[in-house]
């Protein structure tokens, strides 16, 4: 009988500590859709890369009274997007800087979730490329909702060059964990037309999605 009672006690234990890994993983893989590997962090704090010769975040350039909008010149149109300089100044300057250094000219949307985000911005299109260095977040009140611009990132303070654009109505297991730096203010439907693509392995589109420039203006 005692045999008995502890093989239906260890019998317990195991579902239970099943069940915490599968809402262990399922949590993980929310917030993994919009992360950079693991792996790029670490090659970024060990050497730079060749696309930008640089070792560290650029110096403040941008002016934070000025508005500043970006166009992502697509493969399906034009989107064009609102900057928040004022509530994320480092993280719209290190974007404006490598907008403006070409860095992003070419490069292709590496991953696309229908209804949940498309995440651009690595030289690689691989998902583990990066411009050689990492900066802080900003999080700010803006919530990443449908039409927001965000830094994809491998943890707190991993930010790099990647990014996401939400085509949820509302990721509110996100907000918190990426900055929000901008927001769609032209061009939502071609957004919506990248998320509906077809995709293959990685969520990697079946063909590709380049952004051939960003522009960046200011007044």
């Amino acid at each position: 009988m005692a045999s008995m009672k502890k093989y239906i006690v260890l019998t317990i234990v195991l579902i239970l500590a099943f069940a915490g890994y599968k809402v262990a993983t399922n949590t993980q893989s929310d917030t993994d859709m919009v992360q950079e590997t693991e792996t790029q962090t670490e090659e970024q704090s060990e050497s730079t890369d060749a696309k930008t010769g640089e070792g560290s975040a650029p110096k403040m350039e941008i002016d934070k009274s000025k508005t500043y909008t970006a166009t992502m010149k697509t493969s399906l149109g034009d989107i064009k997007i609102k900057l928040f300089a004022k509530d994320a100044p480092k993280t719209v300057n290190n974007f404006v800087h490598l907008a403006e250094k070409g860095f992003y000219d070419k490069t292709i949307f590496h991953r696309v979730i229908k209804d949940f985000m498309i995440q651009g911005g690595d030289p690689e299109g691989t998902g583990n490329g990066g411009p050689g260095y990492t900066f802080e977040d900003e999080i700010n009140e803006h919530k990443l909702v449908k039409g927001v611009l965000a830094m994809a990132n491998s943890g707190p303070d991993t930010n790099g060059s990647q990014f996401f654009i939400v085509s949820a109505d509302a990721t509110d297991w996100l907000d918190g964990k990426h900055t929000a730096f901008g927001e769609v203010t032209e061009g939502s439907d071609v957004a919506l037309n990248i998320d509906a693509v077809e995709t293959g392995q990685n969520d990697k589109p079946a063909e590709d999605v380049v952004l051939k420039t960003v522009t960046i203006d200011s007044n």
